[in-house]
């Protein structure tokens, strides 16, 4: 089985406010259903009120992050699944649920993770 990471930014999950209740609970049932599946690995939203630091082999931390991913937010979901046409059904099943499309990558297969 691989892993496919399914996630989307922040600013893509435009809807009125008053429907957030409604997209949680979608997306809330379809982490349930993945889980009832046995394909959930792990899945939640970046908290964004919460800057990014940077922490060096030292373990000293440096406020921000690489200039290339300073706008990663959003939604993630890590789930194990046997093939890509898999991870594209739960994929769209989450854009419905969230009301955005989803990008769909592949976790490298490592026997050790």
């Amino acid at each position: 089985m691989t892993k496919y990471l399914i996630s989307f930014p922040g600013s893509a999950m435009v809807f009125p406010k008053e429907d957030l209740p409604a997209v949680a609970d979608a997306a809330h049932a379809v982490m349930q259903e993945a889980k009832d599946a046995g394909v959930w690995v792990f899945g939640g939203g970046i908290d964004e009120s919460v800057p990014p630091v940077m922490v060096d082999g030292a373990g000293t931390v440096i406020e921000g992050t690489y200039p290339q991913t300073r706008q990663i937010d959003g939604g993630y979901a890590v789930l194990e699944l046997p093939s890509r046409d898999a991870a594209i059904k739960w994929a769209a099943r989450i854009a419905r649920s969230c009301r955005c499309a989803q990008e769909v990558r592949v976790f490298q297969d490592d026997p050790l993770s």
